[in-house]
């Protein structure tokens, strides 16, 4: 077989890899938002009217939130391996510093953004209780995750 035989095979079955990595990671990001919404409103002891008004915005809040993460700062992270660095120069890592400055900034502002819209959802007390409830889940998953990483090795 050539080359030019082989080719269409290879990037065919590339796709299929990429397509199925996507939708394990599609599936594994439903799991743990399923995880978090219960957890998160087991935590903070919502009324009915509460809920309704809360999940839309907290959702929107998630989404972007995850987006801003997992494309702008995977980039950037790709951009600093130890090679990539090594062989960066001074004017290229200034404006990659610069870039995550400005994604760390719309994060913050995203953030900011939230709280102004929850407080008229929650009070003061819920809001704080959320807080801490993200920030445990957050624990309590990367727990998990290193239980499950050692139990492989």
């Amino acid at each position: 077989m050539n080359f030019k035989k082989i080719l269409p095979i290879l990037l065919l079955l590339t796709s299929f890899n990429f397509y199925a990595q996507s939708e394990r990671m599609k599936e594994k990001k439903e799991q743990v938002r399923a995880l978090k919404i219960a957890f998160l409103t087991t935590e903070l002891e919502m009324t009915t009217t509460e809920s309704e008004r809360f999940w839309p915005i907290y959702n929107r809040f998630d989404d972007k939130q995850f987006e801003i993460r997992h494309q702008k700062m995977r980039a950037y992270m790709s951009q600093m391996g130890d090679d990539a660095l090594n062989s960066m120069s001074d004017k290229d890592a200034r404006l990659l510093l610069t870039q995550i400055e400005s994604t760390d900034e719309e994060l913050f502002l995203l953030r900011k953004k939230f709280m102004r819209d929850i407080k008229p959802v929650l009070s003061a007390v819920k809001i704080l209780k959320l807080k801490k409830a993200e920030e445990d889940f957050n624990r309590k998953l990367l727990h998990q995750y290193r239980n499950r990483t050692t139990k492989k090795e």
